[in-house]
């Protein structure tokens, strides 16, 4: 990455903050409220007094009131056609309807992009922005995250994009200009990211403190829940993967699903990976580990006992694998996901 990432030229930078009827209220209100919050913060002594880093206004198709994807209107404060320059445009999170995202509905947003693009703007997504951003163009063959829920819809609608919704915070571009944050909350990650590029880490973490703002630094591989595609069409795998559901923690369940199958073993494995996405022995081992992260939250049971109970005799390789997959020892995922104690009802209740 370059050594300079700082806006050049711009004091304070220029943030603009894209609604549109799709976008969530909470990651617009929260990028906006932490963003504009730099003078109560000095005045609550929580950072040096001085001018704040940013001016951010919330753009969009049109000036005055919109309702947002909850019903809950906010106001637009100019609209883009009155833009000319800005150094920061963030899409904040939207929320998909069934249906999945509609390509060309917001074409002079999309003209607007590439315009702030090309005069020198850094173009940021928080979460599912980026079905927004993506109708630019300027994310195909980049590397990005998204929410992983939308993972799969966000590739459908924008193959060309390289998603990897394990991350949580992907910088791309020539002039590393592309910014996408992964799943909802990441939003902290994105302000103080650009906290700390524009004006500092040590201001980024005095904004972290006073907000009580956290950076997902093991990734988002823990919150991820395994779920196997089964929207594949083909029948006779439908059917071994219903199967595993709920004998995955049997001993040798893959030979004991080819053995159920009409299928030969080569051609068995080979649909099996087209269809799943992954190899019949990886899809069993997720199944295993979605497992053991429901009893390490929900359950007072030993790692070794529940390495056991998932299907796994020799703990150790079950710690191993549980850290690869999630990226995080079992104790180390219960402390994180477990409900802590004063949050459980009184016992007898």
């Amino acid at each position: 990455m370059a050594e300079d990432r700082s806006i050049p030229g711009s004091t304070p930078a220029r943030i603009s903050l894209v609604a549109i009827p799709d976008a969530v209220i909470s990651t617009l209100s929260g990028i906006y409220d932490v963003l504009n919050s730099f003078e109560m913060l000095g005045a609550a002594g929580a950072t040096a007094a001085g001018p704040s880093p940013f001016r951010i206004e919330i753009v969009g198709e049109a000036a005055g009131p919109l309702a947002l994807a909850s019903g809950i209107p906010i106001p637009v404060q100019r609209s883009v056609d009155s833009v000319d320059a800005t150094d920061i445009v963030i899409v904040p999170s939207i929320l998909l309807p069934p249906q999945g995202w509609a390509h060309g509905r917001y074409p002079r947003l999309v003209d607007w992009l590439r315009t702030m693009h090309r005069r020198g703007a850094l173009l940021c997504s928080a979460c599912s922005g980026l079905f927004l951003l993506g109708e630019t163009g300027l994310f195909d063959g980049r590397e990005a995250t998204v929410h992983y829920g939308y993972a799969r819809q966000l590739a459908a609608a924008h193959p060309a994009i390289a998603i990897d919704p394990r991350r949580v915070l992907v910088v791309a571009g020539a002039r590393e200009e592309l910014v996408t944050s992964g799943a909802s909350m990441t939003w902290h990650d994105l302000v103080l990211y650009l906290i700390a590029r524009c004006a500092g880490a040590a201001l980024a973490q005095q904004v972290a403190r006073f907000f009580a703002l956290q950076w997902h630094q093991d990734g988002l591989a823990p919150y991820i829940v395994f779920d196997g595609r089964v929207d594949h069409g083909d029948a006779e795998i439908a059917s071994a993967q219903l199967w595993l559901r709920t004998h995955f923690s049997i001993a040798n369940p893959v030979e004991e699903m080819m053995r159920r199958s009409t299928l030969a073993e080569r051609t068995f494995k080979r649909r099996f990976s087209v269809a799943a996405g992954v190899a019949p022995i990886a899809y069993v081992q997720r199944l295993r580990i979605e497992d053991a992260k429901r009893r390490l939250e929900r359950t007072e049971d030993s790692v070794d006992e529940i390495s056991w109970r998932v299907g796994y005799e020799d703990a150790a390789f079950f710690r191993r694998l549980f850290k690869r997959t999630t990226g995080l020892t079992p104790g180390a995922y219960r402390k994180r996901f477990r409900i802590p104690d004063f949050a459980r009802p009184p016992s007898g209740a």
